[in-house]
């Protein structure tokens, strides 16, 4: 088995909002993998005492710990257990009610003997490598269709008709794309944040056969390196329209 990960902050100066992690049992059965990117609220009052990292790091350790050792429950339960684990570490100071409370996107996988299940929360993306060698992307598009819709983002997070991150309520992992897969048919899965698949959505270097090709020949930061390299080309995002410069990175890519 071949697994490697990779993350960068958008900026040296701030810290890194993304998280990327995986999990072997000791049975050696299967795995787990997480990846969150945590949202980055405007300036201002978010009603949180201890900030997006914070809450990924809680969040992403939870959800990890959950998909590796309650084999019992689908990943739609692991997500919400965990919510409730992170958002009982902090309601007791922190307004978890404020429309800015800390949330993050959702990658989670997990594989075992038989089967391959996959959750996809909000815009990050996981791409599955199929035997035959075709790459399926797994994507949470609801933002995509909101924007070709010419609709405003403002007020529609985590609201009906809008697009869902995981902040402080369990129930919305129900709102996630989830799927399974017999483990014979899957060979390779890669996990990106949206600053990593920029390279593929934004920057247009290729499709995401050629992303997964990317990372099985030369590894997650040489995505991420390449990824950086178009974004310095064009500093002032007149080429490629983006909503900052640089942003966090981060991929995980498994051999199964």
């Amino acid at each position: 088995m071949r697994i490697e990960l990779a993350t960068a902050p958008g900026d040296q100066q701030r810290p890194n909002e993304d998280y990327a992690s995986v999990a072997l049992p000791a049975s050696g059965l299967g795995g787990a993998l997480v990846v969150l990117d945590g949202v980055t609220p405007p300036e201002g009052d978010d009603g949180c005492v201890h900030g997006v990292p914070w809450f990924t790091a809680r969040l992403g350790g939870a959800l990890l710990e959950l998909s590796g050792s309650r084999r019992d429950i689908p990943l739609t339960a692991c997500l919400s257990e965990a919510i409730r684990r992170t958002a009982e570490a902090h309601g007791s100071t922190c307004d978890l009610y404020h429309p800015l409370t800390p949330q993050t996107t959702v990658v989670a996988a997990r594989w075992g003997h038989e089967r391959v299940e996959h959750l996809v929360l909000s815009d990050s993306a996981l791409l599955i490598e199929r035997t035959g060698g075709e790459v399926t992307p797994v994507l949470d598009d609801r933002i995509d269709r909101l924007r070709a819709a010419g609709r405003r983002l403002t007020g529609l997070r985590n609201a009906e008709g809008g697009f869902f991150t995981a902040a402080a309520d369990p129930a919305v992992s129900a709102k996630a794309v989830t799927g399974d897969l017999p483990r014979t048919g899957v060979r390779a899965l890669a996990a990106l944040t949206d600053g990593a698949s920029r390279w593929v959505e934004v920057f247009g270097e290729g499709d995401w056969s050629a992303c997964f090709a990317l990372l099985r020949k030369e590894g997650p930061q040489a995505l991420i390196d390449r990824v950086r390299a178009a974004e310095h080309a064009d500093p002032d995002r007149t080429a490629f329209r983006r909503g900052k410069a640089h942003d966090d990175t981060a991929v995980v890519y498994a051999e199964l």
